[in-house]
């Protein structure tokens, strides 16, 4: 029987949900790494961890595991990531993968000479009516793409009241509302429809006296809207938000020469980790299109993170877990990861200078 593999995990925010995830695919998690360790404590507890680090450059050392999950805010992901690499781990790393593009290139490069497995944490790909969107559009029932069009919402920050995080910081984070959510809007365009060309941007931030920890202003965008061009010609356009009150929600919408697609993920709906799809064709209405999940009941119990890691996380970390015996990096990679933040660059810059902007490489 083969030995399981051994995780740690640095950052317990997002980076619960990982737990449960690498723990329903038989991997045993060994360590977690949090700056705060008397928050990490009963986290560990509950999930039977046996150690608990402050600093990732001693779970590393001293734990050892044999992969290592980063969901440490981004300026520290390039870091820890050349650091697991060269002690012989494999990585998955949470999203965005690095500060820029610059650095998502060094952390493929250094992934490509270690001959580890590294992959980028795009678990939106993963919710059964997106897979199987995924499915017919590789089957040509759009035909040509016209435009798609996306939207996710969230309301986390929309009161001026609620206590500012690292998140809105762009020396830590990057970016906001589009390191958060809109990230993922990108990548899933990618994943279905292929490489953005150019993009403009407009963002605001909800509440510009908020400071940020440290004292600083914060400076990440917490809404923002983008126009893309696809390098397939089709058109897409994103909005994105964390200050929309009352929503919690993701959707997409994709219509070609043959037909349309509409998907939807609304967090206050029952088995909302399922998605919900609709497909119209010729001349006809959208129909509601039957979507099998597979999932045991088990995988909606517990909190958010929970849910989101049983659900969808671990098929991500399935694909991963298959990877490392074979010596690959499939997609979702470091390399979707880098193309992904390609993109945000230009999102970047195009809020800053405004007008069209090109998407490098």
């Amino acid at each position: 029987m083969a030995k399981a593999h051994t995780v740690g995990i640095v950052g317990l925010g997002f980076g619960r949900a990982h737990i449960p995830a690498f723990q329903a695919n038989g991997c045993e998690v060994v360590a977690v790494c949090q700056r705060n360790v008397e928050t990490a404590q009963p986290v560990a507890k509950q999930y039977g961890i046996p150690q608990v680090f402050e600093r990732w450059e001693e779970m590393l050392d001293k734990a050892r595991p044999d992969i290592v999950v980063i969901a440490a805010p981004p300026a520290l992901h390039l870091q820890i990531a050349m650091a697991a690499l060269s002690r012989g781990a494999h990585v998955l790393c949470e999203k965005p993968l690095a500060m820029d593009a610059a650095q998502g290139r060094a952390m493929v490069e250094a992934a490509a000479r270690a001959k580890r497995t590294a992959m980028t944490s795009f678990n939106w790909r993963f919710p059964a009516a997106m897979r199987q969107l995924h499915d017919m559009v590789e089957a040509g029932r759009l035909g040509r793409l016209f435009h798609v069009n996306l939207r996710w919402f969230g309301s986390r920050w929309a009161d001026e009241g609620v206590p500012a995080t690292w998140r809105m910081d762009r020396a830590h984070a990057g970016h906001g509302a589009m390191g958060d959510m809109g990230v993922h809007t990108i990548d899933l365009v990618r994943w279905h429809f292929g490489e953005f060309t150019r993009v403009a941007a407009l963002a605001g931030i909800a509440h510009p006296s908020r400071q940020a920890p440290g004292g600083r202003p914060t400076d990440a965008e917490d809404f923002c809207s983008v126009i893309g061009e696809l390098a397939g010609g089709g058109l897409v356009t994103i909005t994105v938000s964390r200050a929309a009150r009352g929503a919690n929600e993701q959707t997409l919408e994709a219509y070609g020469s043959a037909g349309g697609l509409r998907y939807r993920t609304a967090r206050e709906e029952k088995r909302w980790y399922v998605g919900s799809l609709e497909a119209a064709s010729g001349n006809g209405g959208f129909e509601p299109v039957k979507v099998k999940a597979g999932l045991p009941r088990s995988v909606g119990e517990g909190d958010q993170l929970e849910i989101i890691g049983k659900a969808l996380i671990a098929p991500l970390v399935k694909r991963f877990l298959k990877a490392t015996s074979k010596g690959q990096s499939p997609s979702p990679s470091f390399e979707d990861g880098l193309r992904a933040q390609a993109v945000l660059d230009a999102v970047l810059k195009a809020e800053r200078d405004g007008g069209w902007v090109r998407v490098e490489g």
